[in-house]
């Protein structure tokens, strides 16, 4: 099966396309400024890097015709006809409480994506024009949608329902949903796979440290907590967003400097973090380089980023009863050493230890960087997400529209049965 994987942002189209009978990514690419001037649409293979500037502004639409364009072209092409298109899956970031796993989009998944647009109304409106313009280039194409929250559908009451009045829940729907549910979904199931153990026999504490950044604990293969809430914006403190602070800041500062709802909202998820706190730069590498010629702020920001992800590799390990292994993913995750290092400094108690040459040599790597008599593995674990949305997609489409096969059980990432393998490309 040949599969599309759409991750369509509010003015960017990313796409892979997957070959799903080896689990290999044959080409990937990034349309980027749709909406605005100076368009442009990057794509990869293992033999081309290419660079378009189409001209005008162009739409979604106009971004996946794009795509598929240079998917089929000629010179640097993967394939020879988009009828060859199996199938396409979309990331959505949003899925409420109706969702407990991928679906196969028709028109009451769409409704139900869009009712959750309050809930992620810059994330949920572009993921919809992705599909509906898939709908019309591609008609007849199945498509699923593969969500950000489902993974974390496991959690328990008392993990998500916020201490508020209960008939804002039963009315709004507020409780903690959190977010990049895919990537703790592959990384904790890939660790596994690393210590050869099964998952549910093991409790994983994962850590995807981006510009946006969560936590999640993985107690015997589901998430039973995570640091992002109702929102992104809660839990560590990250690139811009504030994570965990006293709500009652958000009224002094309303009064105090006479802020609207759109202003407060504002600073607290664009101008606050690793930005807000150091003044320098919502990205840790700016951070670091600032703060070795001496930034205090800086290093203040880096040492309150750090400081966060360790209080809660503590208290998940509180919540599971212990914990087996710590996963460093994503951006810093994957590629900073500096912010593995601090961030479980001190916590030899739990029995995790790191080993400063594996740390160091770590750089975007899967590897395990424990020392050899450390109680907890630490590792490193680039994130593929993508590759969780392409096995998603084969999976619901297999299930729709082929014959059940007893020797083949139908599995689905958010009840962790289904064990993506690690992709090097």
């Amino acid at each position: 099966m040949i599969v599309l994987v759409l991750n369509s942002g509010s003015s960017s189209v990313k796409y892979q396309l997957w070959d799903m009978k080896i689990n290999s990514m044959r080409a990937r690419g990034l349309v980027s400024r749709i909406g605005i001037d100076n368009p442009l649409l990057e794509h990869r293979t293992n033999n081309h890097n290419i660079k378009i500037k189409p001209e005008g502004k162009i739409t979604h639409a106009d971004a996946i015709k794009l795509a598929l364009d240079a998917l089929v072209h000629p010179e640097y092409g993967v394939i020879k006809s988009i009828s060859q298109i199996d199938a396409v899956g979309h990331r959505v970031v949003h899925g409420g409480e109706k969702f407990s796993e991928s679906a196969l989009i028709n028109s009451k998944v769409k409704e139900a994506i869009r009712e959750c647009i309050e809930l992620a109304p810059l994330h949920n409106p572009p993921n919809l024009l992705g599909i509906e313009a898939c709908e019309k280039i591609l008609p007849g194409v199945p498509q699923v949608a593969v969500f950000d929250t489902a993974f974390h559908q496991t959690m328990e009451p008392v993990a998500y329902i916020y201490p508020i009045p209960y008939e804002y829940y039963e009315k709004y729907r507020i409780r903690r949903y959190g977010f990049h549910g895919t990537s703790h979904y592959y990384v904790s199931h890939r660790a596994a796979e690393i210590l050869g153990k099964p998952i549910t026999k093991l409790r994983i504490i994962t850590l995807h440290l981006g510009n946006g950044a969560s936590v999640t604990a993985v107690k015997f293969g589901k998430s039973v907590d995570t640091s992002m809430g109702f929102t992104p914006l809660e839990g560590l403190a990250m690139g811009t967003r504030c994570g965990d602070i006293d709500p009652a800041i958000v009224m002094f500062l309303m009064e105090k400097q006479n802020l609207s709802l759109e202003q407060i909202n504002n600073i607290l998820n664009k101008k606050s973090g690793l930005l807000g706190v150091s003044g320098v730069s919502n990205d840790l590498r700016d951070i670091l380089e600032a703060a070795s010629k001496g930034n205090e702020r800086a290093k203040l920001a880096f040492e309150i980023y750090c400081y966060r992800v360790k209080k809660y590799i503590g208290a998940y390990a509180a919540a599971m009863g212990g914990v087996d292994a710590i996963v460093f993913t994503a951006g810093a995750g994957e590629n900073s050493p500096e912010v593995r290092e601090k961030s479980v400094e001190g916590l030899e108690f739990l029995g995790i230890k790191i080993d400063k040459d594996k740390n160091n040599a770590a750089i975007g790597i899967e590897k395990d960087i424990s020392t050899e008599d450390a109680r907890v593995r630490t590792l490193v674990i680039p994130t593929n997400e993508e590759l969780v949305i392409a096995l998603e997609t084969e999976r619901i489409v297999r299930r729709h529209f082929e014959p059940i096969s007893l020797d083949e059980p139908c599995e689905q990432y958010s009840n962790g049965k289904n064990n993506p393998k690690s992709q090097k490309n």
